[in-house]
């Protein structure tokens, strides 16, 4: 008989050009940067170990899913423009089978039309937008409850 494999990290992934935070659109994004949203994110984890990473590949973030769904307790995904056009990543979230966050800066919905139409949403446990960078700890807390729960 082999044990349950023990899931102890989550896993937040960043999709393109959100290592550029802080100086991309403040007007959209504001100011904090990708590294102060990292530590923002492991402070809301506490104890719960955080693997946080950022990629402007779709290959790297599919390959990141996939280990994710081996891994991860559970994922929070900001896809930013992958999002609205990535099937890959969407039916690679597909196979992710523990609580998944869909996590936007901005409220996509408030945004301009062809920001409305997620790949992501109906594949996800739940959607944040709108909160600005402090969405991410919001998504922590919240992600760490479901898998608590």
């Amino acid at each position: 008989m082999t044990a349950e494999p023990a899931f102890s990290a989550i896993h937040v992934l960043n999709g393109p050009n959100l290592n550029r935070l802080g100086v991309r659109e403040p007007e959209i994004y504001g100011y904090t940067t990708l590294a102060e949203i990292e530590a923002m994110s492991r402070a809301a984890a506490g104890a719960t170990p955080v693997e946080f990473r950022q990629s402007n590949s779709e290959q790297q973030l599919i390959e990141w899913i996939h280990d994710a769904t081996d891994t991860a307790a559970g994922l929070i995904i900001n896809p930013a423009a992958f999002t609205f056009t990535s099937m890959a990543i969407m039916d690679a979230l597909k196979m992710f089978p523990r609580p998944l966050i869909e996590l936007h800066i901005s409220n996509i919905h408030k945004r301009e039309q062809m920001y409305h139409h997620s790949y992501v949403s109906p594949v996800a446990t739940a959607v944040i937008a709108g909160l600005g960078a402090r969405g991410y700890a919001h998504a922590v807390r919240a992600l760490i409850e479901m898998i608590e729960g």
